[in-house]
């Protein structure tokens, strides 16, 4: 997979994202509502990013970005 230079906003929201879905996700979460619109927010926010625009392969892109964040998550983590 070749190795995109994301902007660092885009790995943020995508990792914001992952971990607002983790909490909805989980079991019995609180204040589903406001939940649901974050991950509504940032789904759009990461959907139109610009650098979209420059990107030769978009899905496999959005993939290794994914990825990318879900990796990051795990570093922090251990």
């Amino acid at each position: 997979m070749d190795v995109n230079d994301f902007p660092d906003d885009l790995v943020q929201t995508q990792a914001a994202w992952n971990t607002t879905y983790q909490a909805l996700a989980a079991p019995r979460p609180r204040d589903t509502t406001a939940l649901r619109r974050r991950l509504l927010l940032l789904s759009v926010r990461l959907w139109w990013h610009p650098y979209w625009e420059t990107v030769p392969s978009v899905p496999a892109a959005r993939v290794e970005l994914r990825l990318l964040a879900r990796d990051r998550a795990a570093v922090r983590a251990a």
